[in-house]
């Protein structure tokens, strides 16, 4: 651990891990990098771990849930100025952390929740920022998210469960959680039949996915999501129907600058949720 250290990271370091990543290579608008790195003497550095932030989203059911005063439209209510009143609170007030990778290598070793908790700290100084918001399949079922001093919302089942069984009963004979034996399936069908499943899979895909209707996509409908590979499109709808993603969120708590670069052992010296005791030695440029 006193060889690790969490700092300011770039695209390059994604995408020297992006393989590694259980869930996809996709990155969010406006993504910034932190990475963790191993610095031993004698030794080349090595990189072994990424994460991603990026600007939130609009509207987030588990956001609505810890802020009930953001929930839209209640009692439509909503108007013009509300809307973008809203927007710019959540955009000056939180970052979305949407990817975390680790060298396998370097799993199950207590590293993932240290450079969670200290990257957080570091990218809320820099930009001001009070809250990073997080959804991720694995939370269910790793711990990670709560030693790093997160809090969660109750999962939920994910909306498109019931209507995606019945959308797979109906149009393939191979189980729905398969995702392979789908696209084995859908690529052996006779050309019309395929072109059919392919469109009513990309009509699936727009109906329930949020992100196609928010942001900079709001406007296109299916012309975007007609573009994309069918391939990518398949994975976006297992996600929606069997991913129950829990959301988590993770409140700032230092006051005063930080250093760009910080030993992973300073985790260690407070609670996940206390400001930084700051007794660790600087590294020289570090500042």
């Amino acid at each position: 651990m006193q060889h690790i250290f969490v700092e300011w990271g770039s695209k390059a370091d994604w995408d020297a891990l992006c393989e590694l990543h259980y869930k996809g290579h996709t990155l969010a608008a406006g993504s910034r990098y932190m990475r963790c790195v191993l610095r031993e003497p004698g030794r080349a550095e090595q990189l072994i771990g990424v994460m991603v932030f990026a600007n939130p989203r609009p509207l987030d059911g588990g956001r609505n849930e810890v802020f009930p005063h953001l929930k839209p439209n209640v009692n439509g209510r909503d108007n013009r100025l509300i809307n973008q009143t809203r927007l710019r609170w959540v955009n000056s007030s939180m970052t979305w952390n949407n990817r975390t990778v680790l060298d396998t290598m370097y799993r199950s070793a207590g590293i993932a929740y240290r450079f969670k908790n200290l990257a957080y700290r570091m990218y809320c100084d820099h930009y001001g920022l009070k809250f990073v918001e997080s959804r991720s399949s694995m939370g269910r079922f790793n711990p990670f998210s709560i030693k790093t001093g997160m809090k969660f919302v109750k999962p939920k089942p994910a909306a498109a469960l019931e209507p995606g069984l019945k959308f797979f009963a109906g149009h393939f004979k191979s189980s729905p959680q398969d995702i392979v034996a789908i696209a084995e399936e859908l690529a052996g069908k006779p050309e019309g039949e395929r072109l059919f499943l392919e469109r009513k899979l990309r009509e699936f895909y727009y109906k329930w996915s949020s992100v196609e209707k928010s942001g900079d996509k709001r406007d296109l409908g299916m012309t975007r999501v007609n573009e994309l590979p069918i391939d990518y499109v398949l994975k976006q709808v297992m996600q929606l129907v069997f991913s129950a993603t829990v959301y988590w969120i993770w409140q700032a708590v230092d006051k005063g600058p930080l250093p760009r670069s910080m030993p992973l052992a300073a985790f260690d010296e407070q609670g996940p949720n206390e400001p930084l005791a700051r007794t660790w030695p600087v590294a020289e440029g570090a500042a």
